[in-house]
């Protein structure tokens, strides 16, 4: 049996499979990314899971892709937690743009990530290549849960919000200025904590055309675009597929942003586990 786990900085997705990629369990639990997180508590975010208790000793291989995981010091400290949990099994760990890859083509394209945090690659077919090193959501991520939670935080406050939404916004969210900054500076997942702010925008039953949001979007999805995508020679000449809720819900934004620049839109997929999953069923069981 064969674990899978796609894991954010918000949360954990995992899929159990058998031989034959057959699903045998679904569970998911906070989000495991190894930059951000204590070893105590990515430790405690696994093991409080009733579902995968069951099964630490009688999986034989995990193979996670994680948020934070891109680079040796932090991916070593996952390795060795899902190592210490589950005994019997060959464990591997690969950043969270490998998941995406294999969710969204297995032909050339350039990939984005737009979760908690956002990220792209160009895939050749074979072999992954970065555009721009992330250095996080503290510098960048642009576009991603936490830029617009960002975003819609500095708007109440400076009061670029329009008034009506401004008074939605206070009533969903504690906008205390000493809990926000406790939030940010001393509590752990800063941006998971900034990214839940981002669903505010999708919670409206239409984006609408010049509205506040629209704006928002756009500018963040824009910003995405120069920094990221039109860093890969080849933006005009590929697919560029979307892996995340905010690609998701921001479909005809992403259009619109794409003809400005002549850019071809490939897939989105909201949940990349389900891409992962088809991934593991047709290629890489198919030909274990």
């Amino acid at each position: 049996m064969i674990l899978i786990a796609d894991g954010g900085s918000t949360k954990c997705d995992w899929v159990l499979l058998d031989s034959s990629g057959n699903i045998l369990l679904k569970t998911r639990t906070k989000g495991l990314n190894p930059a951000i997180i204590s070893e105590e508590e990515l430790k405690n975010r696994i093991c409080d899971n009733k579902d995968l208790q069951k099964i630490f000793e009688t999986v034989t291989a995990v193979d996670f892709y994680g948020a934070g995981c891109g680079t040796p010091s932090p991916k070593k400290i996952l390795h060795g937690i899902l190592s210490q949990f589950f005994k019997n099994a060959t464990i591997s760990v690969e950043e969270d743009m490998v998941a995406a890859v294999y969710a969204a083509t297995h032909q050339e394209g350039i990939i984005c990530i737009f979760g908690t945090g956002s990220n792209s690659c160009y895939f050749d077919g074979e072999n992954i290549h970065f555009g721009v090193e992330s250095l996080g959501y503290i510098l960048m991520d642009e576009a991603s849960g936490n830029y617009f939670g960002k975003r819609l935080i500095r708007d109440y406050y400076y009061k670029k919000m329009p008034p009506a939404i401004a008074k939605d916004f206070e009533n969903q969210f504690d906008v205390n200025a000493d809990t926000i900054k406790l939030n940010l500076y001393k509590n752990p997942n800063p941006n998971a904590y900034l990214a839940s702010f981002a669903e505010f925008i999708f919670q409206n039953e239409q984006i609408k055309p010049e509205s506040y949001f629209q704006q928002l979007l756009e500018e963040g999805i824009e910003r995405f675009i120069q920094d990221h995508i039109l860093s890969f020679e080849k933006a005009q000449d590929v697919p560029i597929h979307f892996i995340g809720s905010i690609a998701f819900y921001s479909e005809e934004i992403i259009k619109k942003c794409f003809a400005k620049h002549q850019l071809a839109l490939g897939n989105i997929i909201q949940r990349p586990i389900d891409g992962l999953i088809s991934y593991y069923k047709n290629h890489k069981l198919a030909v274990s």
